[in-house]
Parts: structure tokens; sequence; C-alpha cells
């Protein structure tokens, strides 16, 4: 992977006034990236304090001095030993919306921890539904008689976001979910309970002004062709690109053969009509970064190693077998970490954790 860093500086910085003029406090997702080197950049900005995905993730980047991490990802009690590692190193954070997993870790440390509960807030994939009041009541009961366990407020991620068509759809998201946690803390008499927030999309977009007390954004130190088609970003704002050999040209069926396939950027695609499938644009490299997307030119298809490149006319005529082009990928994030390699348009190698 090539990434800009001039582009990911700027989406940096974007990023972090966005924060800024909406009240919140700014704590990024290191998933997208996962990368000590481009943690650097973030530190360089002013970040002080940091999202992850997993216990692994946080001694990882608690390694390179970050003091402050939440492990966005419910806690997984299998890990409770590497946690009490981990607490040696940095303040941790973590999360879980399970009384279970609040017994068992209280029976299993022996140091205070940072807690907060998962809200569900409509993308179905992990947390208490914000709607249940009474759930959330008698989790909150539970931690405010632990002397492990120091709750620390709420967090969500609108992954339903990804699915909407437009920056309105978006708005629309953040203000249902802004709505509906105010109801929350109403509910339980909470309401100086912070709430940490975090998709790109939101934080990209929408108009967001008192709504959150933190934003975790991840996906747009990179960008992607995704975040593109939903109208998070432009693509002067796409920062990374996967550099590909050619293995064949077809010029008759107007496609290509690339090393490039579904082990480097993932399965992930975007569907159109007619059964139309979309898994990177394609651009020409050169020594300070690359073109805008060459016209009528598409990864259109994936298996584990292969990549076909089809085109509409007949700029197939302008490639050959044995040259590096760039896709912009769907997913930045999936493609970081099928690849393990970043380096910059000048050079600079960025190493991502193993």
């Amino acid at each position: 992977m090539l990434v800009d860093p001039n582009i990911v500086s700027r989406n940096i910085e974007n990023m972090k006034q966005r924060a800024r003029v909406a009240g919140a406090s700014f704590r990024p997702h290191f998933k997208t990236h996962q990368s000590g080197v481009i943690g650097e950049w973030f530190r360089a900005a002013g970040v002080k304090k940091i999202t992850v995905s997993s216990v692994q993730m946080a001694h990882y980047f608690a390694s390179y001095g970050w003091k402050d991490i939440t492990i966005a990802f419910p806690f997984n009690i299998r890990e409770t030993q590497e946690l009490v590692q981990l607490q040696k190193m940095a303040d941790i954070t973590i999360l879980t919306s399970s009384i279970e997993t609040v017994a068992y870790i209280e029976n299993h440390l022996e140091k205070p921890v940072n807690l907060q509960i998962k809200i569900d807030c409509g993308a179905g994939r992990a947390g208490l539904p914000i709607q249940d009041a009474e759930a959330f009541k008698v989790l909150i009961d539970r931690l405010d008689k632990s002397s492990i366990l120091n709750f620390s407020g709420f967090l969500t991620h609108a992954g339903q976001t990804y699915q909407a068509r437009g920056k309105d759809e978006i708005q629309l998201i953040a203000d249902q979910a802004h709505r509906d946690f105010q109801h929350l803390t109403d509910s339980i008499a909470k309401s100086a309970c912070q709430l940490s927030w975090g998709d790109t999309p939101s934080c990209s977009r929408a108009s967001m002004n008192g709504y959150f007390d933190e934003w975790r954004p991840g996906n747009f130190v990179f960008y992607d062709i995704m975040q593109y088609h939903l109208g998070s970003c432009g693509l002067e704002d796409v920062a990374a690109a996967v550099a590909c050999p050619v293995v064949e040209v077809h010029k008759q069926q107007k496609r290509m053969i690339i090393y490039g396939g579904a082990v480097h950027f993932s399965k992930d695609f975007i569907e159109a009509d007619a059964g139309f499938r979309l898994y990177g644009y394609l651009v020409n490299l050169s020594r300070d970064g690359w073109s805008g997307p060459v016209a009528g030119a598409w990864l259109s298809s994936v298996s584990q190693e292969h990549g076909v490149v089809r085109f509409s006319d007949e700029a197939v005529n302008n490639y050959k077998a044995g040259d590096i082009i760039g896709i912009l990928p769907v997913h930045s994030c999936l493609a970081v970490s099928a690849l393990r390699e970043i380096f910059t348009t000048d050079g600079q190698h960025c190493p991502v954790m193993s």
C-alpha cells in the first residue's frame, strides 16, 4: 500500500478541527493504519488519546508510548491476563454490555479499570439496544457497586451510516442517535454520562455540534472508494492506493489481469444496477503519487490472488505486462490488514503491527 503523507496530514487536521467545532474530544481509531509510524503523525498533530480494536493492538501502540487507550471491542475474558500486563503500560478503557463479563472481570482483576457500556444505536452488531433503558439500569447498578470497574460512560458506533445514501441520510442517522441517547439518559437519570461516538461518514459530513462528548473515527485517515461513494469525502481526500503488477493484458476483451486479489483487498465491493460490482478504481502511479481514476476502468472482480481490471474503451492499449498500476481500494482498513506493508509516496516505510 502506498499512502500520501500530505493527504493524511490534511485529513487528520480536518477531522480534529471538526471534532473541536462540535465540542467533542478527539480519540481517533488506529485500526485503519495499524502503524506506529503513522501514529506519530497523529501525535505531531496534538492527539493524546487513541482507540484500538484489540488488546494486541493496544499493546502495540502502548509500546510506542500511547498512555490513554480505549479498546473499542467487547472485552474478551480470555484476554484478562493480557489486560493485567497492559495496565502496567497505559490507562485502559474496556467495553462490554454483558453482566457475565462484568462478574468475571471483578473476580480476576486486582487493579481498577475504566469500563464503558456498548450501545447499539441501530447497526445491530453489538451492544445493548439504545431503547432498552431497563437493561442499562441493571448493568449500571452493578457497575456502581464495583470497586474494580470504573463506569466511564457509553460507547456506540453508527455502522448503519455505511448503508446510507448520501449526506442527508447520514445526518438523519446522527440526529436520531442523538435523540435516542437523550431519551436513554433521561430514563436512567444519568444525564452527565459521556457518550463516545465513532463512524467516519457522520464525523466527516454530519452536523453534530453538541451531540456527543467524544469522536472516534478511523477510516478518515486514508478514506477509500466506499467513503467516496457514501459522500464522506472527495477523491482528493483518498490517501491510499495499492500498487499491483500487471500480469496479462487482453486487448480484445478490454481487460487485464493484475496480481491483486481478495488476499490483498478483501472481497468488499460496491454494487450498482444490473449486477455491476466495483472492487476499486484504476489509477496511474507516478513518482509523487497517482493520477485521478482512469475513465472507464475499474477492478471488476477478485479471486484469491487474481484481480481483473475491465475497460469500457480503448484505454486498455495503454498498458502492458510488467507495468505497475495503482488501485484505490473500496475498503482501506481491510486492505491494510491484508497487505501488512505501507510505504509513503516519498519512500518512507511505515511498518504495520504484526
